[in-house]
């Protein structure tokens, strides 16, 4: 099972609330069979509109993997292509001032957390990576702290989602390959399993 513990890397602020999960991710992509590609049409509606100059555009920010946004950030409809578009874009973890609660289950179950932070510590936050862009930026789910640069901010998260992701119990399918042998002696005492022997030996 993968523990996420730490997140570290650089972040990308993204100003704005009520960023709905269309906004993310048009509807007109949720065609795709996989998932496989999203990332390069996340929020591909406001970068047309931004010509570039859109945080997901520009070149400073390319290769970030913290995404820093506003309130009620994922609001809209409860399509999971949303955190997955961010997930293919290359976004590992969000911190916010709050989240739509669909959008932020739809993270959890694919291993991205999202924190939140008071307002005022938001947009600072978002302050230092638009002067500093590389600065260093770590999201510590153990110690709910978020460092960029110099800058430390505390957050916050359920205990509950916090307890998943640290411990790995997010992860459904790993929680399966690391049980194999329980799953095994479960599955051998279960009646249906020789159904079909059971049928053939009633017929006859």
């Amino acid at each position: 099972m993968t523990k996420i513990k730490q997140v570290t890397g650089t972040g990308i602020p993204l100003v704005g609330n009520d960023i709905d999960t269309d906004r993310i991710i048009p509807a007109r992509f949720l065609r795709c069979v996989t998932f496989d590609g999203l990332g390069k049409q996340a929020f591909v509606d406001d970068r047309t509109q931004a010509q570039g100059q859109h945080p997901f555009d520009q070149p400073q920010y390319q290769g970030a993997n913290i995404l820093v946004v506003n309130g009620n950030f994922g609001c809209g409809s409860s399509r999971e292509h949303a955190p997955q578009a961010l997930s293919k874009w290359g976004i590992q973890a969000l911190v916010g001032e709050s989240f739509a609660e669909i959008f932020f289950g739809n993270c959890l179950a694919i291993g991205i957390p999202c924190v939140t932070a008071e307002p005022e510590d938001i947009k600072q936050l978002q302050s230092q990576l638009t002067e500093n862009p590389q600065n260093p930026m770590t999201l510590d789910l153990e110690a709910m702290q978020v460092y960029c640069g110099d800058f430390q901010v505390s957050v916050s998260m359920g205990e509950g989602p916090q307890k998943m992701l640290t411990t790995g119990t997010w992860d459904s399918c790993g929680q399966l390959v690391n049980q194999i042998e329980q799953i095994r002696v479960t599955a051998s005492k279960l009646p249906y399993v020789h159904w079909g022997s059971q049928v053939k030996a009633t017929s006859s």
